[in-house]
């Protein structure tokens, strides 16, 4: 596992965490907001007359209605990015993420506006009646570039694994067992036969349970977060003033944090941007193509509100949760991730300046750090390490109150612990102490400092597991779309079989793995789609033109 998730950390640096992609990301939609000349405020209002219902024609073609077109790709957005991708941006880059993540979606509403459209113009009727549609359409169709299209595809699949399946499984599973005391593999299996059971039903099964359930979770999601912003109201201010101060420079140190640069926080929050509201992507349009309507622009119309609902309202609700809280920077005791552990040369300490920077430059990829590996052993008695010469980093923090432990939490190791790299290289150790915690984990607790107590930890999970199953679900059909075009109605089953089983997997899988598996592949599966809408721009304007001379027309 440790060299599989060091693969995709090395492929990350090279896509989402390079300095490249958040300028590719955000430039597209920037670019389509003034050549559009601002749809996303321009046409805010009639999105949502559109999303009512005020323009729909009886007998439309099409599969579904625009609220269902709506609050399926809402449940394909709308999970763990609302909820454990936003505290892990936080984690990674402070306040500052958060701030960025807001931009991702105020220009990916007119980047989802675009693609949306173009995908629905060039939808196809599949053999059994139902229309397909999604980024590989315009791509083959209208660009005459099948190998684009095949690479989108392709990427869809992977994607579909990488964003809708294991981060959404993992994460249920994390949350349901520290809340519940639930074992992973019993929540999976679970899981996995219930999404069995809604996937094989396909667009129509799929979008008459999202429509169900993504207004429900929303609201008991909405109502836990107010419980406490309200109790820390006194903190919300000073979490507002950090989101936009530290913006442009990067947030300081505070309590465990040691701190994050601009260029860092600024990366983490476009990358976490994007999975919550796939703008760019190439996902949401998928959905969107099967909208009964013979007007694409209309349906492009509804996916404007799909960002703003997303990011600029929950994952804002989600990140003054945490920040008027105080968790994200303050240590707390948990079971530290193989991939969250690092030692390092040196007995160094958090109290000494000198330190904390050179821990800082490392943890922002900075020069000048002379932070290296240790390679040797540690001698541990009772579960306390008696040697010296190392430190422990752990989610991005000095672990503190370390205890090494064999097999359980009951049984205390004594005896050589070898470290190679860095790394621990026995398998059946197990590492707890305090130190910074993320992801869900880091929701969970926050939600606990409100009006709720304790109670609050269930919110969470409740609401994890309706997001994040509800996400699984609607990317099953993205997926099994994908599949359709490259090989055909045939090739729809043995996906979806692999699809559960990976479902299943991914609960007894390792949090930060998965995570970087999932950054990989939504770059993988955004690149073509940029590339495609932007070749198609004088395509899109014309289609907006049209559009509104109809409208006039019929008034």
């Amino acid at each position: 596992m440790d060299v599989l998730h060091d693969f995709f950390k090395l492929l990350d640096s090279f896509l989402g965490s390079a300095v490249w992609f958040p300028y590719a990301l955000l430039g597209t939609g920037a670019f389509f907001t003034i050549y559009l000349k601002f749809p996303q405020i321009r046409y805010f209002k009639h999105a949502w007359r559109v999303v009512t219902g005020k323009f729909d024609k009886k007998g439309a073609p099409g599969d579904t209605t625009h609220f269902q077109s709506l609050t399926t790709a809402l449940s394909g957005t709308v999970g763990t990015g609302n909820i454990g991708g936003v505290a892990l941006a936080i984690f990674l880059g402070g306040p500052a993420a958060l701030f960025w993540m807001w931009a991702t979606a105020f220009f990916g509403m007119t980047t989802k506006f675009v693609e949306v459209t173009l995908s629905h113009k060039y939808r196809e009727k599949t053999a059994d009646g139902t229309f397909s549609g999604g980024p590989m359409y315009y791509m083959d169709k209208k660009l005459n570039m099948k190998w684009l299209a095949v690479v989108f595809a392709v990427a869809t699949v992977i994607s579909s694994f990488g964003t809708g399946n294991l981060p959404q499984s993992n994460s249920i599973a994390i949350t349901m067992e520290a809340t519940f005391g639930f074992e992973p593999w019993i929540v999976g299996s679970v899981l996995a036969i219930l999404l069995g059971l809604v996937i094989l039903g396909g667009i129509t099964r799929i979008a008459a349970v999202t429509s169900r359930v993504v207004p429900f979770m929303a609201v008991v999601y909405i109502v836990g977060a107010f419980s406490v912003i309200f109790f820390n109201i006194e903190n919300v201010g000073p979490a507002f003033v950090s989101i936009f101060t530290d913006a442009f420079t990067g947030s300081a140190a505070a309590g465990g944090f040691l701190g994050a640069t601009f260029a860092y926080a600024f990366n983490r929050g476009v990358n976490r941007g994007l999975f919550s509201n796939e703008a760019g992507q190439g996902s949401a349009p998928i959905a969107h193509a099967a909208a009964k309507t013979e007007e694409p622009v209309s349906e492009g119309m509804v996916s404007i509100l799909e960002p703003f609902i997303d990011t600029i309202i929950i994952c804002t609700l989600t990140g003054l949760v945490i920040l008027s809280s105080g968790v994200w920077n303050e240590k707390h005791e948990n079971i530290f991730d193989r991939s969250d552990m690092y030692y390092v040369q040196g007995s160094l300490s958090q109290d000494n300046i000198a330190d904390s920077t050179n821990v800082f430059q490392y943890l922002n990829k900075l020069d000048g750090t002379t932070i290296e590996p240790f390679n040797g052993t540690i001698a541990v008695v009772n579960g306390v390490a008696v040697s010296d010469g190392f430190t422990l980093i752990n989610a991005r923090s000095f672990a503190e109150e370390v205890t090494y432990h064999v097999g359980s939490l009951d049984d205390l190791f004594s005896g050589t612990l070898i470290i190679e790299d860095g790394s621990i290289t026995r398998d059946n150790i197990i590492v707890h102490g305090k130190s910074l915690i993320h992801s869900a984990t880091l929701t969970t607790l926050a939600f606990t400092k409100g009006y709720f107590g304790d109670f609050g930890q269930y919110i969470v999970s409740i609401g994890l597991l309706l997001f994040a199953f509800s996400t699984a679900i609607a990317w099953s059909y993205y997926g099994d779309r994908a599949m359709t075009y490259l090989f055909g109605p045939a090739s729809v089953m043995p996906y979806r079989v692999v699809y559960v089983f990976a479902f299943l997997w991914a609960a007894v899988s390792d949090t930060t793995l998965v995570w970087t598996l999932s950054a990989v592949a939504i770059v993988v599966m955004t690149l073509p789609n940029l590339v495609g809408i932007l070749l198609l721009r004088k395509d899109m304007k014309d289609s907006v033109k049209a559009y509104w001379d109809k409208v006039k027309v019929a008034k």
